[in-house]
């Protein structure tokens, strides 16, 4: 009966909070309920396209796998940020293809065949991007290591590399796609030869010109008045004009924590009592790894690499006489720094490498297939092939890697940089054991491996302390509102960064790297709001404050008020300087006697050509004007973009310098020019909103 009892209260809880939510459906509206729903989701998708979100799980899901991809087509782990955003970006637009470009190009009538694409992967047509990955020690495309590949693609435990294939297989794909895609317009772009024709006629004819021009100046004329009645109108007729995305006006402080002169004091004589130890030490890789900011590293550097680190470090290294032996203590900003030459030798740039890849750590198999391959019977690239038939082998991949350099290196491969040419042995990294071969290097030249020691000055805890208590008197001052903020500023004599417009996709902040937080805050804060501090890279203390907002959509006409107030004040500046140069040459005949009008002088210009790069000095207005005009008649007054023209044409000539190859080359370009904005407005269309901005 007890349990009995509890469960008739839980129920009853159950059935109380059912019944509210009915009522609340009677009480709200239910297209408000569901824009709530809509409002909680959408703060968690990184964008939409084409009407389809795209939440963050999603999307960070599709990075991971680019992010491994990317891994094994270069070898390198992706480390910076840099290389991040790159990966994040090849998603973005993974993505626009999949939910936008393949639906438009399939409603195009486009679409890319099985056997086309097994033409281009596999077979007789096969494309750059497949032909580039998989080549063979002279360079050049190589079927039989790309059908070794499609073979063990299948039989990878890992599948890793049925991952790759089938990323390789969709990037063939849609490049094709894309090139048909364009086809379209390039093709249809046609040129026939009348237009052919009259685009010579157009640019070979030029034009000599007298005319005196009295430019609008720059001093505010009173007299001329914009109302507000005609600002509204204004905008309403060119609303289309303003579309903007979402962006924030804010102005901050920031405080740089720097070393007090007692922090470098103290770290200089702790530098100087390592530098002594790095001296003497027997074990530098662990020394540097107990007390250095840089580790030891393998890298073989080559003059002039090391200047990057320090100039005087450099100069040690490969200075005179110097291929062992420690430097000086050098200080370079707030950092020290010390070297010491660990190897010289003669080392390539690059090397060619062929592989075979042993999963585990089979040494028996790997000793048999050394002592087939040093026997000359068999040429490496069958060696495996040979092997792999016995079912109790297992020789997963082969063939030729390629190229290697430092930065272009699998990990673990270092050796084969110094490996004698034509010389087999064995490695093992963390993909198995390879038996490899250098074939080719490019010439050696002397480079040498350098371990450094590298002590950053930090500022102390009391330094961090006087930073921080100085920004907290402003924030506090501050509490939280712009006007106080602003208040603070002038009271403390300090200087506020300005920053209109900011977008939420910015990280940077003056020369200041990675100051999302700020940017963050911003767009999360309202109007007239400031901040409390901000801490970035732990050396910088921000204090912001939110001086407008800026919504996605249609700027209002409150913020362009000011922009088409100018318009207007220039529309009715320029009216009233031309209805001024009209009075003033009223039953004037001739250029000079307008020039003496208007106290100014007559110029001339020849060879003006219309649609032609070499009259892009002069004034737009005047170009046109002057290319049609009738010869020994004067013109004007013409309101120009920077002034008042009056104007005679003096002569109209026809050349022969624009040629029929410089038409077409210049109806290329615009062909070119239209393809690059088949994307955006594609975007535009698809009504496509990228908010990755918030997430990373």
């Amino acid at each position: 009966m007890a349990l009995l009892e509890k469960i008739r209260v839980r129920l009853g809880v159950v059935i109380s909070v059912v019944i509210a939510l009915a009522l609340l459906s009677f009480i709200i509206d239910p297209g408000t309920l569901q824009s709530v729903s809509a409002s909680m989701s959408s703060k968690y998708d990184v964008g939409e396209i084409n009407g389809k979100s795209v939440s963050y799980t999603d999307f960070q899901k599709e990075v991971e796998q680019f992010t491994a991809i990317n891994e094994m087509l270069t070898g390198n782990s992706v480390h910076s940020e840099q290389q991040q955003e790159m990966i994040r970006n090849a998603v973005w637009q993974s993505m626009i293809d999949q939910y936008l470009f393949y639906g438009n190009a399939k409603a195009a009538g486009l679409n890319v065949g099985k056997a086309e694409l097994l033409d281009l992967t596999t077979g007789d047509m096969v494309s750059p991007m497949i032909s580039q990955i998989f080549r063979d020690e002279t360079g050049n495309f190589s079927v039989e290591n790309l059908r070794q590949f499609v073979l063990n693609a299948g039989n990878d435990p890992t599948g890793n590399m049925k991952s790759l294939w089938d990323y390789l297989q969709n990037s063939v794909y849609t490049q094709q796609l894309y090139t048909k895609y364009m086809s379209l317009f390039t093709q249809s772009n046609v040129t026939n030869p009348l237009m052919l024709t009259r685009s010579i006629e157009e640019n070979n004819n030029t034009t000599d010109v007298e005319f005196v021009m009295v430019p609008f100046g720059y001093a505010q004329d009173s007299t001329i008045t914009v109302s507000d009645s005609e600002i509204k109108k204004y905008y309403k007729e060119h609303k289309h004009l303003y579309e903007q995305p979402a962006s924030r006006d804010i102005e901050y402080v920031v405080y740089e924590v720097e070393p007090s002169e007692a922090d470098i004091e103290e770290a200089t004589s702790q530098a100087d009592e390592l530098h002594n130890e790095f001296i003497n030490t027997d074990n530098v890789k662990n020394f540097l790894l107990r007390n250095s900011d840089r580790q030891y590293s393998e890298y073989w550097y080559r003059s002039g690499e090391l200047n990057t680190v320090s100039r005087d470090i450099n100069d040690f290294v490969f200075g005179a006489g110097n291929s062992t032996g420690v430097s000086p203590l050098y200080r370079k900003d707030n950092t020290f720094y010390a070297a010491k030459v660990m190897d010289s030798k003669m080392v390539p740039d690059s090397v060619y490498v062929r592989h075979i890849l042993l999963q585990g750590d089979d040494e028996a198999l790997a000793d048999s297939l050394m002592t087939v391959l040093k026997s000359g019977k068999n040429s490496f690239s069958n060696v495996a092939a040979l092997y792999s038939a016995d079912q109790n082998m297992n020789v997963p991949e082969r063939g030729d890697i390629g190229w290697m350099t430092q930065t272009f290196m699998i990990p673990g491969m270092e050796s084969v940089l110094t490996a004698k040419k034509g010389t087999l042995y064995t490695i093992d990294t963390q993909y198995g054991k390879h038996i490899v071969e250098v074939t080719k290097t490019t010439d050696p030249i002397r480079k040498k491996q350098v371990a450094i020691f590298e002590k950053e000055i930090i500022p102390s805890k009391a330094t961090y302390n006087e930073f921080y208590s100085k920004a907290n008197v402003l924030a506090t001052k501050a509490a939280g509102k712009y006007e106080n903020f602003k208040a603070a500023v002038q009271e403390e004599g300090l200087y506020a960064h300005p920053v209109n417009r900011m977008l939420e996709s910015s990280s940077r902040l003056g020369t200041i790297d990675n100051t999302k937080e700020v940017t963050r805050w911003a767009f999360e804060a309202k109007k007239g709001q400031a901040s409390n501090i901000i801490t970035v890279n732990n050396d910088y203390f921000f204090v912001v404050a939110v001086k407008d907002v800026h919504k996605e959509g249609y700027a209002t006409l409150q913020e362009m008020a000011g922009t088409i107030r100018s318009i207007l004040y220039n529309q009715k500046l320029a009216e009233k300087k031309t209805q001024e140069v009209a009075e003033k040459i009223k039953d004037l005949g001739s250029m000079q006697a307008i020039a003496d009008a208007l106290n100014t002088t007559v110029s001339t210009s020849d060879n003006v050509t219309f649609a032609s790069l070499t009259s892009q000095g002069l004034d737009p207005k005047f170009i046109g004007a002057v290319s049609v005009a009738e010869p020994g008649v004067i013109n004007g007054p013409l309101t120009g973009s920077i002034g008042v023209y009056v104007y005679k044409v003096t002569a109209h000539d026809t050349g022969s310098f624009f040629t029929e190859d410089d038409a077409r080359t210049r109806n290329e370009q615009m062909s070119q020019y239209s393809t690059q904005m088949l994307m955006p407005v594609m975007m535009k269309d698809g009504d496509v909103k990228d908010n990755r901005a918030r997430f990373y």
